[in-house]
């Protein structure tokens, strides 16, 4: 793909030249995800790993709401009729979505309001800044469909966002919990008026596309890679990974702008 000719057939896709924004186009049915779209858009963000002009990528859906997780019709009947290989196909296919997000290295923001449920509160939790309107509706429901919450890295990530109660209790009731919760525990960053939630988290996106882009996939990829280690380990690698990015031209003009008393302009390389 190029990003300014990418065509997308599950979703739409729009680039600015810096900013990307991945938007869930099924509103008549609150944006929920196929089999198809789930391989699209892991697809999508393990390609973002090689296209460096994409900066920043805002996530959202379409007509009021982000998703309402896999399609009821489209994914949960399929499913009680699969065998256990097909099944774990289909699970590690959707895990390797919240992967991809993951290790693609431009910041991920997601922009949510409405119904935002299953798979869709999964990749909300995958991203790495949340910001919600106030008539957004969380839950990680798959205990309320007979299964388990640990889900797509669910019992991995959510309670470092959360903490380790409040994610048991969200993953063992499936309840649905408001903006105000979220932002109260730190799921959500902050709550934006809904007719301002894209316009104010693409404004974000933007800025940190004009930031050292190497240096915050760095970043990145450290809070990825740090979660499994002990402190000394991790001091070490982050010793690393800051050497490195001394090396970069970026790191350079913001000196040379320092010393000349302006602003820096940031390359990413």
């Amino acid at each position: 793909m190029t990003p300014e000719t990418y065509k997308p057939e599950h979703f739409l896709w729009d680039f600015d030249g810096r900013v990307a924004t991945v938007t869930l186009n099924r509103p008549e049915r609150k944006n929920p995800l196929t089999f198809e779209s789930y391989a699209e858009l892991r697809d999508l963000f393990r390609d973002l790993v090689y296209q460096p002009s994409v900066r920043a990528i805002v996530v959202r859906g379409a007509g009021g709401n982000f998703s309402s997780g896999g399609d009821v019709h489209e994914i949960i009947g399929p499913l009680t009729k699969m065998t256990m290989p097909e099944l774990l196909n289909f699970t590690r296919m959707t895990g390797d979505l919240v992967k991809a997000m993951r290790h693609c290295p431009q910041p991920i923001l997601a922009a949510v309001e409405g119904v935002c449920v299953g798979a869709g509160a999964i990749m909300t939790m995958a991203a790495d800044m949340r910001f919600a309107a106030p008539t957004a509706a969380t839950a990680f429901l798959f205990n309320r469909v007979g299964l388990a919450g640990c889900d797509m890295g669910a019992c991995a990530i959510l309670p470092r966002i959360v903490g380790q109660g409040i994610a048991s209790e969200l993953l063992f009731t499936g309840r649905s919990f408001s903006a105000a919760e979220g932002e109260k525990w730190g799921f959500y960053n902050r709550i934006v008026d809904a007719d301002a939630l894209y316009d104010d988290t693409h404004t974000l996106a933007t800025r940190l596309s004009h930031g050292p882009t190497f240096a915050n996939g760095m970043t990145k990829h450290q809070l990825n890679m740090e979660w499994d280690m002990g402190v000394d380990a991790a001091i070490d690698a982050e010793a690393q990974a800051q050497a490195i990015c001394m090396q970069t031209r970026d790191f350079e003009r913001a000196y040379n702008a320092f010393v000349k008393k302006e602003k820096p302009v940031f390359e990413g390389d």
